[in-house]
């Protein structure tokens, strides 16, 4: 099973290089965001391929509990604190960058708001700290 995904991974991943690159060379038309789209297309397909090869099995009753079925729980759970980390991590990368920005250019007009300047790039960091304690507790 592990050997199916690993090569569907690779499958997927060879097809986005080519395909990014011819996109990424067509620049003056768009090819960033072509490009982006296509790596974000290929990156969620080979997520839900790769999920479903992982999660795929007998089908047990409701009273039965095997070791397949603690496996998968313990699978959904793993992905579940890897995307809440994830993804909290982005966007507070997002925000860190929006906000930091601005108060650098605050605090260049005026020394004075450095205090308020820090508090909104700190709120901006507490994201990724929610996350975090999210993962922690999907897995606790």
């Amino acid at each position: 099973m592990l050997i199916k995904i690993i090569l569907v991974v690779i499958l997927l991943c060879s097809m986005i290089i080519p395909v990014g690159g011819f996109l990424l060379s067509k620049r003056k038309e768009g090819g960033f965001k072509a490009a982006l789209g296509c790596n974000l297309f290929f990156f969620f397909g080979t997520v839900v391929v790769a999920d479903i090869l992982l999660f795929s099995g007998n089908v047990q009753a409701a009273g039965e509990v095997t070791e397949t079925a603690i496996s998968n729980v313990e699978g959904w759970r793993y992905l579940a604190a890897a995307l809440s980390t994830g993804l909290s991590c982005i966007g507070a990368g997002i925000a860190v960058a929006s906000a930091a920005s601005a108060a650098l250019g605050a605090l260049s007009e005026d020394s004075s708001v450095m205090g308020k300047a820090l508090i909104f790039v700190a709120l901006a960091e507490s994201i990724a700290l929610y996350g975090l304690l999210i993962s922690f507790s999907i897995l606790g």
